[in-house]
């Protein structure tokens, strides 16, 4: 007889969130991941509605509520003038509209509220320094091979570990990105470093005609997160570790308005990766092993729903094994059914934001009001996005 547990592959945000509402349905669960300690990279990331929606009813509102910055608004500032409009609120607004709020955190932050939920239902149930090698299915198992070289056995596998996934590899083959064009950097600076004018609880995006900025505090205000994306075909090394310099930083940026540089100064070490994208998978389940996340639909930072469709996946997939453990064809097949239209309607809005994101109408003063009065309006850009906000993955139907 096979073991009961269900294994996860990647202890990253999708990969915890899993293990969480596993655990919160009896399940038994392991993850497995290759680092050697627990730990996101330097960055910030913003949960929506949609996202906090699944996390508070996993239990976390409390922990969340001692890291989370809840930002008043949404702001627009153009990428010389500084010209400021604003997009739209947040804070109380917005939790009235979807019944919970918008977020902003430290990627680290979050992963520990994770890790520490996880271990108070599980203590063991992360497994450090496992890196995946193989993967075998066998009647009513999945092999799993170590570089260690443990050979461990599950009753069913999740592939949470991210846009490299070995457990893609493995099922489906390595697959060929495709370059957009643009490079991305990021980094953080101390709050304490900037004027006293930019420490606001607010997100601001810089909008530019071949270059978007965004910032935001994090981690209780403590720090602002910066990131920024501009268009360049010189680097297409797709890594969120590869250091940079605020040189080259800055000079991507040339010419913008000197509150952008003001962060970048301050900032210790930049970090840029390249932007790929990647076509919706027709499926993602082979048997006894199913993908989530960036795994099997990664999405470009346009809409900033990459982490929180992961985290949307971990639910349903949850409640997916614990309806039909028995049953894993009717397990996946139902978690691919109620995932595989929202999802790859994310990743291809993300990669129509792009145009919206640089346009070409924002290098002419004369042009810029219609611009943005056309296509981040805060009426209009608001219910364009009701389908994907006030979604509730807690109740979707399995």
């Amino acid at each position: 007889m096979a073991s009961a547990t269900v294994g996860i592959i990647g202890g990253g945000i999708g990969g915890l969130a899993a293990a969480l509402a596993l655990l919160r349905r009896g399940l038994d669960v392991d993850v497995y991941e290759q680092a050697p300690e627990l730990k996101e990279v330097g960055a910030g990331i913003q949960i929506s509605s949609n996202g906090t929606r699944v996390l508070h009813a996993l239990g976390l509102e409390q922990a969340l509520a001692a890291v989370q910055v809840i930002p008043t608004r949404r702001e627009i500032r153009h990428w010389r003038t500084g010209e400021t409009w604003n997009w739209f609120e947040l804070g109380a607004a917005t939790a009235q509209r979807y019944g919970t709020p918008h977020i902003m955190l430290h990627r680290g932050d979050l992963l520990g509220v994770l890790a520490d939920a996880v271990r108070q239902l599980k203590p063991n149930a992360i497994h450090l320094g496992k890196r995946c090698v193989g993967v075998r299915q066998t009647g009513e198992q999945v092999e799993l091979r170590f570089d260690t070289g443990d050979v461990l056995k599950t009753a069913f596998l999740v592939g949470a570990d991210g846009i490299h996934s070995k457990v893609r590899e493995i099922l489906f083959g390595l697959g060929r990105p495709e370059f957009t064009g643009c490079v991305a950097w990021r980094g953080l600076v101390p709050m304490s470093a900037l004027s006293h004018g930019m420490v606001r609880m607010v997100g601001t995006n810089w909008l530019g005609p071949r270059g978007h900025v965004l910032h935001y505090p994090v981690r209780r205000g403590e720090l602002m997160n910066f990131i920024s994306i501009v268009e360049r075909d010189d680097w297409q090394v797709e890594s969120w570790t590869v250091a940079g310099t605020t040189a080259e930083l800055a000079h991507d940026f040339r010419g913008w308005h000197p509150d952008v540089h003001a962060i970048v100064r301050k900032l210790d070490v930049p970090f840029k990766w390249a932007l790929m994208v990647r076509g919706p998978m027709n499926s993602w389940t082979n048997g006894r092993i199913t993908l989530l996340g960036d795994a099997c639909h990664p999405t470009l930072p346009f809409l900033g729903q990459g982490a929180v469709m992961a985290i949307e996946d971990a639910y349903v997939v949850a409640a997916c094994l614990q309806k039909y453990f028995s049953d894993p064809a009717a397990a996946f097949a139902r978690y691919e059914q109620a995932r595989r239209d929202r999802t790859a309607m994310v990743v291809r809005k993300s990669h129509e934001n792009r145009k919206q994101a640089f346009s070409p109408a924002l290098a002419s003063e004369d042009e810029v009001s219609e611009s943005v009065a056309r296509d981040w309006q805060q009426v209009r850009r608001q219910e364009r996005l009701d389908w994907l906000y006030a979604y509730d993955a807690t109740s979707a139907d399995v």
